[in-house]
């Protein structure tokens, strides 16, 4: 979409007039005279999410053991009504979806679910550019089934060190290969990947296809409808604001219910059985039966709060405006910054980005800390990459411009110089 701005304050001022999610920043927790761009590693704490999780304390404070049977088992079934409010989101059927454990952890279950190797199929593709964890998880498993890394794993190399080319993914689509697990959105680079395109490929080659929705959920709507994974998991603590380590997320398919799940946990059982202390496992008979251990409670509550705004305003609403306001961010990185050496390393087009900006520089890092005692609030990714992510249902185009403004006094005026090269851990 071609998109029309003009630079200045108060055109800022005025796309924020007229923005029809602007007042949703009132149900967050800004920090005042801080402009928070690190949406993308960890949502701010929304007022709905306290709410819930107070409440839930209270319901535990006050309960003790009969949590678990108050307001009609709504706690005992806390990842099926978590799973109602998620649906919407990546458009799939409720009992498709499960709330438990970390993106890590569920993709050892999808793994070990899916990944049955036969001497003549056995290998996975993956990329270079994913984010480590989802690579530690697919090389263990291999080492666990006794593959050899370098026998089993294609890794799909990407052409610009940006972006992944999905012909080059497709190319390797061989009857060798039994499993695909890839980013929906590349955490470096924002660029979202034809899902839909890569999948139904897959599928005629007979392969199982798994996504990572980390960077994409909560912000880009997906419509598993079409789409039709195999598999996918989540984080709840980027754009869905959920918390620091909040509970992650997982979808299977209903065309993989008849499946045995590869780890089993009592909560897998169907509700019937669970409490008769059997040892002989009775899977449930949708994605609950993936199901691991006990439910996070306190883990999961600030999510049950925020998805009601998610599920207030719509995901069309929300992707519409991240476009938008990233659009508007790229524009004046474009006019007011490039005679500064800073450039954009992530896909321009509508369809092929996710919801954050990656600013590159030579300086980066050193900017990026300049930021921090600037009030700003970005994060770094090797080896020049500032992520900037305006999120939609709390930044402001004032504060993207304000924003702007700093980034160009930064190395205008060499601010820069004065911090060190040393890596910190976080940043």
């Amino acid at each position: 979409m071609k998109y029309e701005f003009k630079d200045g304050l108060e055109f800022a001022k005025e796309l924020d007039k007229l923005d029809k999610l602007h007042n949703t920043r009132d149900r967050f927790y800004l920090n005042e005279g801080e402009i928070y761009m690190d949406g993308n590693s960890l949502g701010l704490s929304s007022k709905d999410a306290e709410e819930s999780l107070l409440n839930i304390f209270n319901v535990w404070r006050t309960e003790g053991i009969k949590i678990w049977g108050v307001e009609d088992g709504r706690y005992f079934n806390f990842s099926k009504n978590l799973a109602e409010k998620l649906k919407n989101l990546i458009n799939a059927d409720a009992n498709e979806i499960i709330v438990m454990g970390s993106t890590t952890s569920n993709i050892h279950q999808g793994l070990a679910t899916f990944y049955k190797p036969t001497k003549e199929r056995y290998k996975i593709i993956v990329d270079e550019l994913n984010f480590p964890t989802d690579i530690y998880a697919v090389k263990s498993m291999l080492n666990l089934k006794g593959y050899k890394i370098e026998d089993a794993l294609i890794e799909i190399k990407s052409r610009d060190g940006r972006t992944i080319c999905e012909e080059d993914i497709m190319s390797k689509m061989a009857d060798d290969v039994v499993l695909i697990l890839l980013p929906s959105v590349l955490y470096r680079s924002a660029q979202l990947l034809d899902m839909e395109l890569i999948t139904s490929e897959a599928h005629k080659h007979g392969i199982v296809v798994g996504w990572d929705l980390c960077h994409s959920i909560g912000s880009v709507p997906h419509d598993f409808k079409k789409i039709d994974p195999d598999f996918a998991v989540w984080c709840s603590y980027k754009y869905l604001n959920a918390g620091p380590g909040a509970t992650a997320g997982m979808y299977i398919n209903r065309k993989h219910f008849n499946k045995s799940t590869g780890l089993r946990g009592w909560f897998g059982s169907k509700d019937e059985s669970q409490f008769l202390m059997s040892h002989d496992f009775d899977q449930d008979k949708d994605a609950n039966g993936w199901l691991l251990g006990t439910h996070n409670m306190f883990s999961m509550a600030p999510l049950d709060g925020v998805l009601n705004i998610f599920n207030e305003v719509g995901m069309e609403s929300i992707r519409t405006k991240s476009l938008h306001i990233t659009a508007y961010l790229m524009y004046l990185i474009d006019n007011k910054l490039s005679k500064y050496g800073y450039s954009i390393g992530n896909p321009r087009e509508d369809h092929r980005r996710g919801g954050h900006v990656c600013l590159e520089h030579d300086e980066a890092y050193r900017i990026s800390l300049a930021l921090r005692d600037n009030n700003v609030i970005p994060d770094y990714r090797e080896p020049n990459v500032i992520r900037l992510a305006p999120i939609a249902l709390y930044t402001s185009y004032e504060e993207v411009y304000n924003l702007v403004e700093i980034l160009e006094r930064i190395v205008k005026d060499k601010e820069f110089e004065n911090y060190s090269l040393k890596r910190v851990t976080v940043l």
